[in-house]
C-alpha cells in the first residue's frame, strides 16, 4: 500500500522538481549575473512551485493540523520583515512546518534555513535550496565560521521579506541525545533539560552580529506535539495519516539583545531554559495557554498547484509515450522499470534523511567546571 502512494507521488514530485531545478538554472546562470534582486524574485516564484507540494501533502493529503499559538501583533507581522528564527527540533517534519507557516505568512518562496551540508546534495529539494541561498554547514566552526559569515552578509540587500531559520540544538530530539546532554549539563553546571537539547551558541551568535543591522527580530518557535496525536514522520504524511502540531511563537526585538558575543550566547541558552518550562507547562496542559490559538486556515494554493502540476506531467508522460513507443519493447518496458525503481529510491532517501533516529548526533565532549573557556571548547566541538 505505501509503494502505491509514494511511487506516484514521486513521480509527480521528482519530475515537476527536475522542470524546477532547470528554470532555477536557467535564471542562475543569465538572470543574476545581470540582476541579483530580480533573480531572486524570480526564483521566489519558481521554488514555491516545487515547496508547495509538499505543504499540499501535509494540509490536503495527510491533514496535518499545524496550530499557531502567538500574541495577534507578532501574527500580523509574520512574513511581513526579515526575521531569524529559531526553534526546537522535536519531530521529523520540523522543517515543513515551518514551510506551512512561511505559506500562511507569504514568504515560503523566501524562506532559508541554515543546513548540513549533504543536504544540497539531496536530487531536487537540495538543489532547489542550494538555488535559494540556503545555508549548508559542516558541522565544524574552523570551517563553516567564514562560510556563514559570507552567507548572512549575502542577505542584506535581499529585495523581499524572509526568515532564516536556524536550530540551535544542532540535531533532533530523542531521548538518547537528551542523556547525553543532561550528562553534559551535569557535569559543568548548567540547567540540566528535560525537553529540549543545550543549544550550540556559537552559530546563533554569529548570525545576530551579522543580522542585527537589517533583521529586526527574532521568532522564538516551540513545537510541541499533543498527547492524543501520534508524532508526524515523512512516511506517516506520504501514508496520509494525520496528526497535530503545535506551535508557539514569541518575537523578540533584534535591538533589545545585548551587545557582547558571551552575553548574546548566555541570552540564547536562558531562551532555551524557557523553552524547556514551557514544554512542562504544554505536557502538564496539553496546549499553549499563555498565548492565544491564531486562525492560521487552510489556503487552496497547494492544491491548486498540485493539480496544476499533475495535469502537466501526465499530458507531458502520454505524449512523450506515444511520440517514443516505449512501452511497445522489452527494452522500453526494462527502461521504465528501471525508472520507477530509481523514483523509489529517491523517495527511500528522502524519508530516511528526515528521520531523527538516523539524524547524525554530534559529539559531546565532558567537562568539569562551569567557565567561558569550557563553554566555548564545547561549541566548537558540537558545532
Amino acid at each position: 500500500m505505501t509503494a502505491a502512494v509514494v511511487v506516484p507521488l514521486g513521480l509527480l514530485f521528482f519530475s515537476s522538481g527536475l522542470i524546477v531545478n532547470l528554470i532555477q538554472a536557467v535564471c542562475y546562470v543569465f538572470v543574476r549575473p545581470v540582476s541579483k534582486n530580480l533573480y531572486r524574485r524570480m526564483n521566489r516564484v519558481v521554488a514555491e512551485l516545487l515547496w508547495l507540494e509538499l505543504v499540499w501533502i501535509i494540509d490536503w493529503w495527510a491533514g496535518v493540523k499545524v496550530q499557531v499559538f502567538t500574541d495577534s501583533e507578532t501574527f500580523r507581522l509574520m512574513g511581513k520583515e526579515h526575521a531569524l528564527v529559531i526553534s526546537n527540533h522535536r519531530s521529523d517534519i520540523d522543517w515543513l512546518v515551518g514551510w506551512v507557516l512561511a505559506q500562511r505568512s507569504g514568504c515560503l518562496g523566501s524562506t532559508l534555513a541554515v543546513m548540513k551540508k549533504s543536504s544540497k546534495f539531496l536530487p531536487v529539494i537540495g538543489w532547489s535550496m542550494w538555488f535559494s541561498e540556503y545555508l549548508f554547514l559542516e558541522r565544524s566552526w574552523a570551517k563553516d565560521e567564514s562560510t556563514l559569515k559570507s552567507g548572512l552578509q549575502q542577505l542584506r540587500d535581499f529585495p523581499l521579506p524572509f526568515w532564516l531559520a536556524l536550530f540551535v540544538e544542532g540535531t533532533r530530539f530523542t531521548q538518547a541525545k537528551l542523556l547525553a546532554a543532561q550528562e553534559y549539563a551535569v557535569s559543568v553546571g548548567l540547567p540540566v533539560p528535560r525537553n529540549v537539547l543545550i543549544p550550540r551558541t556559537k552559530g546563533f551568535v554569529s548570525a545576530v552580529s551579522h543580522m542585527r543591522s537589517f533583521v529586526p527580530a527574532i521568532y522564538d518557535v516551540t513545537v510541541a506535539i499533543p498527547k492524543s496525536s501520534p508524532a508526524p514522520t515523512m512516511l506517516r504524511l506520504f501514508r496520509g495519516k494525520s496528526s497535530v502540531v503545535h506551535v508557539h511563537i514569541k518575537r523578540h526585538l533584534m535591538k533589545d539583545l545585548p551587545e557582547e558575543s558571551e552575553a548574546v550566547a548566555q541570552w540564547c541558552r536562558d531562551i532555551f531554559v524557557a523553552k524547556d518550562a514551557l514544554l512542562d507547562k504544554h505536557i502538564a496542559e496539553d496546549t499553549f495557554s499563555n498565548q492565544e490559538l491564531q486562525d492560521a486556515g487552510r489556503p487552496v494554493k497547494s492544491l491548486v498547484v498540485v493539480i496544476s502540476w499533475a495535469c502537466v506531467v501526465v499530458t507531458g508522460a502520454i505524449k512523450f509515450l506515444q511520440w517514443s513507443s516505449l512501452l511497445s519493447s522489452w527494452k522500453g518496458v526494462a527502461f521504465s522499470g528501471i525508472g520507477l525503481g530509481v523514483v523509489t529510491l529517491l523517495m527511500h532517501i528522502l524519508i530516511q534523511f528526515s528521520q531523527a533516529e538516523r539524524s547524525t548526533p554530534s559529539k559531546v565532549a565532558p567537562a568539569k567546571s562551569r567557565n567561558r573557556e569550557e563553554l566555548e571548547a564545547r561549541d566548537n566541538k558540537q558545532d
